[in-house]
């Protein structure tokens, strides 16, 4: 659906009701298309402990790093 900027600060409400639906809706000025109203979409609410088993922590991982791997950590600057 195209629309002049006119029609759409008249009818924005609708326009965004029917981008909602998943129609994309166009805004010209003087003819020319302009911009494109469409809907987004959210993504998912994230959930704690939602990646629980994928992966496994090797032993001593929380121990601090000696000079040595802090340096190869680090690399060279």
């Amino acid at each position: 659906m195209e629309v002049n900027i006119y029609e759409a600060k008249a009818k924005l409400s609708s326009l965004i009701e029917r981008a909602m639906l998943g129609e994309d809706v166009v805004i010209s000025k003087a003819g020319r298309p302009m911009v494109k109203l469409v809907r987004l979409d959210v993504p998912a609410k994230r959930q704690l402990g939602s990646a629980r088993g994928l992966f496994r922590l090797p032993e001593g991982w929380e121990a601090p790093m000696t000079d040595e791997e802090y340096e190869a950590f680090l690399g060279s600057r």
